[in-house]
C-alpha cells in the first residue's frame, strides 16, 4: 500500500498515480519519504506552481489531468525504514539509504561542498533550470518534523521592484496599532492607474512598522474595518522569489514570497517600476 500527503498532511493519494507508482516499484517493505512532485514541460523546466498545484486534491477525471499535467516525483529524504525511525540519524545517513533504494532519476539533485564558489555555481544552474532555489541541509543534521532551525537553509534567488504603497491593514498581536501588512501596486499606463499586485508584512523593522503607521496615516483618503487606504506616494523596494498567474489581481500577475527591503524616499512614484516591467520579468520566468 502507497499513500502520498501533502506538508499539511492532507491525503492526496488519489490525485497522484505517478508517486504511488514510484512507490510500488521501490524496494523498501516499509518507508516514508519526503518528496516533492514538479509539473515539468517539454525542455525540463517546472511549470509555474499553481499549475502544478492544479493536480492535488483532485479525484475526478484523475487520468485526464494526468496526460495534461504529468507529474515527476523527486525524493530527498528517509524519515523511516522497516520499523526503525531515521529522524535523528545524521542527514548523509538518511540520503545513502535513500540513495540506495531510489532511482537516480527520481532523486533530487544535489552536491556536497563547502566551497561557496560551488555553491554559486549550483545555486545558478538551479534558477537557469527554472526552479526557485536550493536548499543547504547539514551533512550531520537530524530530520526535524515541520522546522528548517539551523541545519537547514533555504537559499532563493532575490528579484527586486521599486512598487507603491496602495493600502494597509492594521496589525495583530505585538503589531497591534501600526499599520502592517502593505497592499503593493504597479503604474498600468493604459488603465492610467496603479494596479495591485500583492501584499505582505514580511522584512518590516520596529522602526519602519513606526515611520509607516505615521507616514500612511497622514496619506490616508479612506478606511474600513481593517486596511486604511491612501494616496500612492510611498515607494518600497520589494524582494520576491516569482511571479505567478492570479485572477485575485487587476493585471493578473502576483507576487510569491514577497518581502520589503526598505523604503525609497529617493524615487517619486513615477519613477518606480510599472506594470509593463512586471510582466517583462514574469515572461522571462517562463521561458
Amino acid at each position: 500500500e502507497v499513500r502520498v500527503f501533502t506538508r499539511h498532511l492532507k491525503e492526496v493519494t488519489k490525485s497522484v498515480p505517478e508517486v504511488v507508482e514510484l512507490g510500488r516499484h521501490l524496494p523498501f517493505r516499509e518507508a516514508i519519504l519526503e518528496g516533492e512532485a514538479l509539473a515539468l514541460r517539454q525542455d525540463g523546466r517546472p511549470q509555474p506552481f499553481q499549475v502544478t498545484m492544479r493536480r492535488f486534491g483532485r479525484v475526478k477525471e484523475v487520468e485526464k489531468m494526468r496526460r495534461e499535467i504529468p507529474l515527476t516525483p523527486y525524493l530527498f529524504d528517509l524519515l523511516y525504514l522497516d520499523g526503525e525511525s531515521l529522524i535523528q540519524v545524521p542527514y548523509r545517513e538518511r540520503f545513502r539509504a535513500l540513495s540506495d533504494g531510489v532511482p537516480s532519476e527520481n532523486l533530487i539533485s544535489r552536491i556536497v561542498t563547502a566551497d561557496k564558489k560551488e555553491v554559486e555555481e549550483f545555486l545558478r544552474r538551479s534558477i537557469s533550470a527554472g526552479h526557485e532555489g536550493l536548499m543547504a541541509k547539514g551533512l550531520d543534521s537530524p530530520y526535524v518534523a515541520g522546522h528548517r532551525g539551523f541545519h537547514w537553509l533555504k537559499i532563493k534567488r532575490a528579484q527586486t521592484l521599486d512598487l507603491v504603497i496602495l493600502a494597509a491593514e492594521w496589525g495583530h498581536g505585538r503589531r497591534r496599532g501600526y499599520l502592517s501588512n502593505l497592499h503593493l501596486g504597479a503604474w498600468d499606463p493604459k488603465a492610467e492607474r496603479f494596479v495591485m499586485l500583492g501584499k505582505t508584512f514580511k522584512g518590516l523593522t520596529d522602526e519602519m512598522l513606526r515611520y509607516q503607521t505615521k507616514r500612511l496615516l497622514e496619506l490616508e483618503t479612506g478606511r474600513d474595518e481593517w486596511t486604511v487606504y491612501v494616496r500612492p506616494e510611498l515607494v518600497v523596494e520589494v524582494a520576491f522569489s516569482d511571479l505567478q498567474e492570479s485572477p485575485r489581481y487587476p493585471a493578473g500577475i502576483a507576487l510569491r514570497f514577497a518581502r520589503i527591503k526598505g523604503y525609497r524616499p529617493d524615487k517619486s512614484p513615477q519613477e518606480a517600476d510599472t506594470i509593463e516591467r512586471v510582466r517583462e520579468i514574469f515572461e522571462a520566468q517562463r521561458r
